[in-house]
């Protein structure tokens, strides 16, 4: 029976049909794909700020230009492949390897694209620069962004307020995010709203993004920073400007003060930490976590207990009495 099923052939198709089955099957699949996807934050794909959106054009740009060279390789795969089956009575002329014009087509083509691409990389690694203020009449709201084990603290020094694993923006005004680590190295993404930045130790990076929309946004860390880093995720919550100005009232009435204890405590290693909100009562807070890795101070140096993750609930200043007058001893 194999035997026999093995001896059948099937009767040769015209080119059409060979055409008309590659467009249906490619058809099927576009459409199982746009059905699975369908309703889903496509992150980067779906941008709601200016610099995720010239992300988003850029990536675009280098595949659609990607695909002048691979759309003919497809095509002309298939084209020999149904040209030169078993069976075929076309003449065969291997012997290209001088020819001047296709010589010039498949060197010229991708030297062409590498060149465009290179230009196009120049060009936007410049206007990308996260150190780059975004052009805008008005002044950018001043965010310091600290990355701790394993949760995002958020100080807000104009308003001395402070948050954790959630920041809360104006939409269509810039923001300025100032950036370190008070720990491991890690790294600051919002996918719909900018690019990735490093946060390091005893280091400022900056990154400025500008969100179109009202909406909550997805933050995370992209960088492995140990145990906790698959739930050091924040919500970037973007509002009108009279909104913003009732949340940050709402935050500065807080009970709960950023005093020195309460600081040593939310800097202990932890995980799902909920959101909380603080007064801040030093100024000078972020400079002070930049100095402690400039330095270092060996009563600092954590035991292998102290690292340890916990879940407990993060510090509030009814625990403690003791203000943050100076917070360099720490």
């Amino acid at each position: 029976m194999v035997k026999r099923a093995a001896r059948l052939r099937l009767p040769p198709l015209p080119r059409w049909a060979v055409v008309c089955i590659w467009v249906a099957v490619t058809a099927i699949f576009a459409a199982i794909l746009y059905r699975l996807t369908k309703g889903m934050n496509h992150g980067i794909l779906n941008p709601k700020g200016e610099i995720a959106e010239r992300q988003r054009n850029l990536l675009a740009f280098a595949a659609a230009l990607s695909l002048l060279v691979i759309v003919p390789v497809y095509a002309m795969l298939f084209a020999f492949v149904w040209r030169y089956r078993e069976g075929h009575k076309r003449s065969y002329k291997p012997n290209w390897d001088t020819h001047k014009v296709y010589e010039t087509i498949w060197w010229g083509i991708p030297i062409m694209i590498i060149g465009i691409l290179a230009a196009v990389t120049w060009v936007t690694s410049h206007s990308l620069d996260p150190y780059k203020p975004l052009a805008s009449s008005k002044s950018p709201v001043q965010i310091q962004a600290v990355a701790m084990n394993w949760k995002w603290l958020f100080i807000y020094p104009e308003q001395n307020i402070a948050s954790v694993n959630e920041v809360v923006i104006p939409t269509n005004t810039p923001v300025e995010f100032t950036i370190t680590s008070d720990g491991p190295m890690n790294s600051f993404w919002i996918p719909q709203l900018a690019g990735q930045i490093y946060a390091m130790s005893g280091m400022s990076t900056k990154l400025h993004i500008n969100a179109y929309d009202v909406g909550s946004y997805k933050g995370l860390s992209s960088n492995i920073s140990g145990t906790g880093f698959s739930d050091m995720k924040f919500a970037v919550r973007a509002m009108h400007q009279t909104d913003y100005e009732q949340w940050i009232s709402t935050a500065y009435a807080s009970h709960d003060a950023l005093n020195e204890t309460v600081y040593s405590q939310l800097r202990k290693p932890s995980i799902n930490n909920p959101v909380a909100l603080y007064r801040v009562i030093s100024s000078d807070l972020y400079d002070t976590i930049i100095a402690r890795y400039m330095h270092p101070d060996s009563s600092q140096v954590k035991t292998t207990e102290e690292n340890q993750p916990s879940q407990t609930k993060l510090p509030t200043s009814q625990d403690t009495d003791h203000p943050m007058h100076d917070m360099g001893g720490m």
